[in-house]
């Protein structure tokens, strides 16, 4: 009678992928961790070690409230995420993205996270060329006007906006606006 072999538990719920895990461990970088839940996308920066693994320094899209901005898990939001934990992120040493069991997509919510990392200053090593009308909110804003008819689809789909008196067919002004109080962040918001 054979036994049968069993995969690692996380393998098994589909959590984590141990050969990817293992060459990133393996590069001797920190690992620049991205995640997206049902309502926000949270950034990490990671170091190995034997006991597990440290988080240096963490970053939660809810942390964009105190900027005015909605937390919702789209592209603007993960640029924005990622320039926040730049701003908290004072080492200047190189990092590798760690997308987790995310099929990589060009323009991804986590590569344009980890491009509002690198514009915030960190050194992700990570070939990317996005442009910014790909996060910028203004696809959301030219859905929106076309929407705008539709009065009840509208409502339900830009209700949390909607809540937070934020006109989405204005969403790339105030895309900038709070990109450039990112920027000028110090620790205290204003």
């Amino acid at each position: 009678m054979k036994s049968k072999r069993l995969r690692f538990k996380r393998r098994r719920l589909a959590l984590t992928d141990y050969k990817k895990r293992l060459a990133l461990v393996k590069s001797g970088l920190d690992r620049l961790v991205v995640r997206k839940s049902n309502k926000y996308i949270i950034g990490q920066v990671v170091r190995y070690a034997a006991t597990g693994d440290l988080v240096v320094v963490s970053v939660s899209s809810k942390e964009l409230n105190l900027f005015n901005w909605p937390s919702r898990p789209n592209k603007p939001t993960a640029y924005l995420t990622g320039l926040l934990l730049a701003k908290k992120y004072k080492a200047d040493e190189e990092l590798v993205l760690d997308t987790g069991l995310y099929t990589p997509v060009k323009e991804s919510i986590p590569f344009v996270f980890a491009k509002g990392c690198i514009d915030g200053g960190m050194h992700v090593k990570a070939g990317l060329d996005i442009k910014e009308s790909a996060y910028d909110g203004s696809s959301i804003s030219s859905y929106a006007k076309k929407l705008k008819g539709d009065e009840k689809l509208y409502k339900r789909q830009f209700g949390e906006y909607l809540k937070n008196s934020i006109n989405v067919e204005e969403l790339p002004k105030l895309f900038a606006e709070i990109k450039e109080k990112i920027k000028n962040y110090k620790g205290v918001v204003k």
